[in-house]
């Protein structure tokens, strides 16, 4: 009696490795993305694995530059059940990987009045972590009334279009 295993369909040319993990679907509503970057994170063996279980929330995180440094702050990644004493703290502060270069151009636009930088998603790219930081504008609360406005318009607009 032969056992049949379930795979996942992958689609042509995808690696298995790669895929989203967590994303932050706040920050496209709540700031005005400016400019986007990829970077590496600094992790622990026990956050890699509920990273991998999909045990991590970045809803309120959010980065900042200290002495030519990237530190993702309040991401919280949930204990890994099976690591017991070598466990993590879920809401560690944790080092983003970036050049030199990288984090001069991004301190100097993050350092302007009303500027964040916000992470927009966690995923796997060829078995590594890495986070999509973006520089961000705040809102004000009229500008996503205005924004959700636009949005609608467009759909009907698209919906009239087809029929």
């Amino acid at each position: 009696m032969a056992k049949s295993k379930t795979k996942k369909k992958q689609k042509k040319g995808e690696d298995p490795n790669s895929r989203v993990v967590c994303r932050n679907r706040r920050a496209r509503h709540d700031y005005d993305i400016i400019d986007t970057l990829e970077c590496g994170v600094e992790l622990r063996g026990s956050e890699v694995k509920s990273i991998r279980n999909s045990k991590i929330s970045i809803e309120e995180s959010f980065a900042r530059v200290e002495n030519n440094e990237v530190w993702l702050l309040n991401a919280d990644i949930a204990e890994y059940p099976q690591a017991t004493v070598m466990n993590h703290m879920p809401r560690r502060p944790r080092k983003l990987l970036l050049k030199k270069r990288e984090i001069d151009k991004f301190a100097e636009t993050a350092q302007h009045d009303g500027l964040t930088l916000v992470p927009l998603q966690v995923h796997f790219t060829r078995g590594l972590v890495k986070v999509l930081l973006a520089i961000g504008k705040g809102r004000k609360e009229h500008d996503k009334r205005d924004k959700l406005k636009t949005l609608a318009d467009k759909r009907e607009i698209r919906n009239a279009m087809r029929h």
